[in-house]
């Protein structure tokens, strides 16, 4: 059954920005990609639909020749580099993180996942480093413009626009699935606040106003309420003023 879900205060929301002449870009980046399926096909509707691009943040050692096709064949879709392997390689009892402790090779497996996706994907790759987890050691933050990166995507609000020199953060600030309670969609009337509250801190100069809003989604575990949301959830930004915002179209990152 559809959720009958209460927009007005975020309408709210959107409306004091649109008074005060404030833009609003929106993004939209989808985690642990590996391959084509329904999920996937179902998501770039969705990007199609609703004129907002899905930034695919693909796993380099699951990469399998499906997905590069199907990105190939759709503008829509904007691949991103999710770590290495997608493995949790904290220690015992520590938070999931692939690059969060810093490990010896994470620079050297940061690189290979830029080289296997820049091969998969040549010019349609946009250089971001999103790690697992959306975690990641300060250590090895600092190495990842030389190799080649432009930007780094975490979550919650960017402390800064540059997370080293020459590597923009542009983050995710949304995350509709309900991770400890078992996967589920979190109470939307939740979600929404967070949104406004995150809102709010922006237009009061609390947060990066100039940073893109980011919803993070997982299509692979999606239910039919957390579809409906995340629809629900675009759309009504877009609807409201947000700008549509699309890294592969960026001569230099915001």
């Amino acid at each position: 059954s559809l959720m009958t879900l209460d927009w007005a205060p975020l309408d709210t929301e959107l409306a004091a920005w649109r008074h005060a002449g404030k833009a609003l870009p929106l993004w939209w980046r989808d985690d642990d990609a590996t391959r084509a399926g329904s999920h996937l096909q179902k998501l770039t509707a969705l990007a199609e639909q609703i004129k907002l691009p899905v930034h695919l943040a693909i796993v380099p050692q699951g990469l399998q020749l499906s997905l590069v096709s199907f990105v190939k064949g759709n503008p829509s879709v904007v691949p991103l580099v999710h770590g290495y392997q997608h493995e949790n390689r904290a220690p015992e009892g520590q938070k999931k993180a692939e690059f969060g402790p810093a490990h010896p090779d994470n620079v050297e497996r940061a690189r290979q996942g830029l080289a296997l996706l820049r091969d998969a994907f040549g010019n349609r790759l946009v250089p971001v480093f999103v790690p697992p987890w959306n975690r990641i050691a300060p250590e090895t933050i600092q190495a990842l413009a030389e190799l080649g990166y432009l930007g780094l995507s975490t979550y919650t609000a960017r402390p800064a626009r540059e997370a080293a020199p020459g590597l923009v953060q542009i983050n995710t600030h949304l995350d509709p699935i309900d991770w400890r309670g078992g996967g589920g969609l979190v109470d939307p009337d939740v979600l929404i606040t967070r949104t406004v509250d995150q809102l709010r801190d922006r237009r009061a100069g609390k947060a990066d106003a100039t940073e893109p809003f980011g919803l993070l989604t997982h299509h692979i575990v999606h239910d039919a309420a957390i579809w409906q949301f995340s629809e629900s959830f675009l759309s009504c930004m877009l609807d409201g003023g947000a700008v549509p915002f699309d890294m592969s179209r960026c001569k230099v990152l915001p």
